[in-house]
């Protein structure tokens, strides 16, 4: 038995010993194959890595490799089983954050082994790590939420000290899910070395007998309902039984699914890698493509933030608006233009969403799902739609311009992606609200509130956590006309900034989103609908005005004009603000506390400074 073959017998044990989904087993049987074959003729390297062996440019791995002094490296190295070819080749760093608790990175050690092919197919040698994760609707609703957001700063830290420890000379991220994405997409600008990103993909939609479709929030809605007598038990268990049916980001417009279209939309990924779904065999081949194309650009020298620039970031919000992307976007988004250096101010998203027509209603604006998105057109087709308002000179990781990927791309479905003539909405999907209850901005997702709550003013009434919310929402205190309030659940409050698509879900389940509305200086899950304004700032942690506010005030929104303000002046906000007491955290070990400590506003990306 050959050095290759013995590889792939003792990696299909490894496999079996997995518990992992047909589909994923069978695609690492697959390519574990595929490199035993490689590996036993290994003496033929791809051009591309020929190339970069005949010294065309230095190589960062270097420092771990070459020259005497480095023979301990080169052993170690050789403890992993690889040859003195492998050793010499471009080393790439494939960053996985595979896991078992993910419905959504299930799968990705089969889209990691795809990725590796395409590596070696071009002469180079992969070496796969991985990153924590954490799956926000496993998290939502109890305490575990609070390190959701929190986790992006790890991920990004992480894949920085792993890479740099080790010298990689490109990497290949593989994320799927609302804080891998933005926390790989910090690390790729920081590190700023070749990179490219390949998705998991998104999960297909349940299906009922009556060919309904659905998907996790509608089982979140769901609980509303049967609080308030609408269904039954036994009909939220048949519910809950088949709404998520497999791998995949969950699969609605909702904050995973979102990164992963705008990630496309910068240019860090190849055309598809927001769409295809999870367990589509195109995924695989893009998995592969991306692997080869990422050798494609260690040779030309092209880094993250040769294409992350302004132009790109606008592009990325166009998209978003198009689309109705999640309102985590703006935090994600706002992050990584921090972390690449560029000043990309609030009030630019309002002009973005002014400019571009809203052109696709996925769930939880619509009906429809990424599947119907991707048979549509795909992210391509989106851009293509709205090419007057992009940047089409910008670079991409294919090698060509933004307005050269897109130039053949079309719109299959006229419903599921309709023509800039016929949009949903001559604005965006997305609205930033300043006024004096937040005048460093809030966010909403506009597209998915109903006309008559683009205008709405009412009594608010208070809670200081959300827990405290929900348990008197499911009592019915809430009444129609009311603004519910959720305070301290900001980055620093929270701590972590949770999301609240339990109370946003019961709300709307009740059937009182058409008239009530949410307001917090926590955020929102992209699964979120109605008149649900977050990221208000500055937080109430922080006395902001929100901290202000005492039950029965009168506030006012207007989403039409940006606008939510509350019916007090100035020198009374300010009076009532000094005499509050200072803000005492909730957790004061660990990880969080020194979250706390460091964590930013939600109007910077709620960044460490």
């Amino acid at each position: 038995m050959s050095g290759g073959f013995r590889f792939a017998a003792l990696t299909l044990l490894h496999v079996r010993g997995k518990r992992l989904e047909p589909i994923s087993y069978a695609f690492s049987l697959t390519h574990t194959l595929s490199y035993g074959l490689i590996s036993a003729n290994w003496q033929k390297p791809g051009e591309i890595g020929q190339l970069l062996l005949g010294g065309n440019i230095d190589m960062r791995s270097d420092a771990t490799k070459k020259g005497v002094e480095r023979a301990p490296h080169r052993s170690l190295m050789r403890a992993l089983g690889l040859t003195s070819r492998e050793i010499e080749q471009p080393i790439v760093g494939i960053v996985n954050s595979f896991n078992e608790i993910i419905p959504g990175h299930i799968h990705l050690r089969g889209i990691a082994e795809a990725v590796k092919a395409g590596v070696y197919s071009a002469g180079g040698t992969p070496l796969e790590f991985e990153t924590i994760g954490v799956c926000d609707g496993i998290a939502m609703g109890h305490f575990g939420m609070r390190y959701s957001l929190p986790s992006r700063e790890l991920i990004a830290d992480s894949v920085e000290i792993v890479v740099q420890a080790h010298g990689f000379d490109a990497l290949v991220f593989v994320p799927n899910c609302d804080k891998i994405i933005p926390g790989m997409l910090m690390a790729a600008v920081r590190l700023n070395i070749p990179s490219i990103f390949v998705s998991g993909g998104p999960m297909l939609t349940g299906r009922q007998a009556n060919d309904k479709c659905v998907d996790l929030s509608t089982v979140f809605e769901a609980v509303g309902k049967v609080t308030k007598g609408e269904m039954s038990q036994s009909e939220l268990e048949e519910l809950e039984e088949i709404a998520c049916p497999g791998c995949g980001s969950c699969s609605g417009m909702f904050t995973a699914n979102t990164m992963n279209c705008l990630t496309e939309a910068l240019g860090l990924a190849l055309s598809g890698s927001g769409t295809i779904p999870a367990v589509d065999a195109r995924r695989i081949r893009l998995a592969k493509e991306s692997g080869r194309k990422v050798m494609e650009l260690l040779e030309s020298n092209i880094r993250p933030r040769d294409i992350v620039n302004n132009q790109s970031i606008s592009n990325a919000f166009v998209v978003d608006m198009a689309l109705g992307g999640s309102t985590n976007s703006v935090l994600h988004l706002m992050a990584l233009a921090d972390e690449a250096g560029i000043d990309f101010p609030l009030e630019a998203i309002n002009e973005i969403s002014q400019r571009t027509p809203h052109l696709s209603k996925l769930r939880p604006s619509g009906e429809y799902h990424l599947e119907d998105l991707n048979l549509a057109g795909g992210i391509a087709a989106v851009m293509n739609e709205v090419s007057s308002q992009l940047n089409l000179e910008v670079k991409t990781v294919s090698g060509k311009s933004l307005g050269q990927d897109i130039a053949g791309a079309k719109v299959r479905d006229s419903e599921v992606i309709r023509p800039v003539s016929n949009p949903h909405s001559a604005r965006g999907g997305l609205s930033i609200l300043f006024g004096n209850l937040a005048p460093r901005g809030a966010v909403v997702k506009s597209a998915a509130v109903i006309p008559e709550m683009m205008t709405h003013a009412g009594p608010a009434r208070i809670f200081n956590s959300e827990d405290e919310a929900t348990t008197e929402i499911m009592k019915g205190v809430v009444k129609p006309g009311d603004v519910v309030v959720i305070r301290y659940e900001g980055p620093k409050g929270g701590p972590g900034m949770p999301e609240m698509l339990t109370p946003t879900s019961i709300i709307s389940g009740m059937g009182l989103d058409r008239e009530v509305a949410l307001i917090t200086d926590g955020r929102f899950s992209g699964a979120t609908r109605g008149a649900a304004i977050g990221h208000v700032s500055p937080e109430a942690a922080e006395k902001g005005p929100i901290a202000a506010l005492r039950e029965g005030d009168w506030i006012k929104i207007d989403i039409t004009n940006n606008r939510i303000d509350v019916e007090l002046r100035d020198d009374e906000i300010a009076q009532r603000l000094s005499q509050l007491p200072e803000f005492e955290p909730r957790v004061k070990t660990g990880y969080l506390k020194r979250y706390i400590e460091k964590v930013t506003s939600a109007a910077t990306g709620a960044v460490f400074k």
